[in-house]
């Protein structure tokens, strides 16, 4: 297998990743378009990381307006094959408590208007996400947060919503009824673009806040969500350096199929594939590609 390169995406709160050695910075090119940010790629030990910062340093890209194809290509580029998320939600329950963080290993996509594939006219592509989160990735994290007596919850449903403006009390309730534990608004289509670049996923998820359903707490309001995520954002980066100095040097097949998702996902015939799409897949798709042509 190929070398383990461990993928961070610092969601709210979180804009750079501190204890980096041999640092730089790199800005790589993608054909879908601007990322984030640069990517700032270094050393945990001897394990590679690349960080990109999702909303970008300064927190300037709302969550609607996130390139994510951009961002999975160009960490596809430098070379990830494992990428954790660190995001901030709201919770449907009350024993997920603002300052908790939760290993959630299902999505709801609730969002509309975003670019959720690689793939489309010209060349169709289609992979299973019924597992989006990789559990050997879980797993270590589980192990990383244990070692650092972090509080955490393992499993739980993210239902990711449009935003930029939180639930309406009616929406909160219907989350709520529904069995959701958990509402944020990036998870989605990053984790469904993440199992087309064959990239394995995982989610920390930081609650915030209890959404608007708990009537002890009221309506979210920002002040009090960035009071609780500079709270985390140490108790993040300790969970990514511990992570960090006990993961593999190889990359680990994945349970759930994200190390060869494209193996037989792509349907159209190469006598009538799109070159010019074909073209900007080179990283994404280039593995199954070129065993094609």
């Amino acid at each position: 297998m190929a070398e383990a390169v461990l993928g961070i995406i610092g969601g709210s709160g979180i804009y750079d990743l501190p204890g980096l050695s041999d640092l730089r910075e790199e800005r790589i090119e993608s054909p879908w378009g601007e990322p984030s940010d640069v990517l700032r790629i270094g050393r945990m030990g001897e394990t590679r990381i690349v960080f990109l910062p999702r909303h970008g340093r300064g927190h300037a890209i709302p969550p609607s307006e996130i390139n994510y194809r951009a961002n999975i290509d160009v960490l596809k580029r430098a070379g990830v094959t494992d990428l954790v998320s660190l995001s901030a939600c709201g919770s449907y329950k009350a024993e997920l408590y603002p300052g908790l963080f939760v290993l959630v290993d299902q999505f709801i996509d609730r969002t509309s208007g975003r670019a959720s594939s690689f793939f489309g006219k010209g060349c169709v592509a289609h992979v299973s996400v019924a597992h989006p989160v990789g559990p050997r990735l879980q797993e270590r994290i589980v192990a990383a947060a244990t070692a650092e007596d972090l509080t955490f919850v393992q499993g739980g449903t993210l239902v990711t919503m449009e935003g930029p403006q939180f639930s309406t009390l009616a929406e909160s309730l219907t989350y709520k009824g529904l069995g959701y534990d958990l509402i944020g608004m990036t998870a989605m289509p990053e984790a469904k673009l993440a199992r087309e670049a064959e990239i394995t996923y995982a989610t920390v998820a930081m609650v915030t806040d209890y959404d608007c359903w708990h009537e002890e707490h009221g309506a979210v309001d920002v002040a009090s969500v960035i009071a609780v995520l500079h709270a985390n954002a140490d108790k993040a980066r300790q969970l990514v350096a511990r992570l960090a100095a006990d993961f593999p040097r190889e990359r680990e097949p994945c349970p759930a199929g994200s190390h060869n998702a494209l193996e037989f996902a792509i349907v159209t015939a190469p006598e009538f594939r799109d070159p010019k799409l074909v073209a900007k897949l080179d990283a994404v798709a280039g593995r199954v590609l070129k065993a094609a042509g």
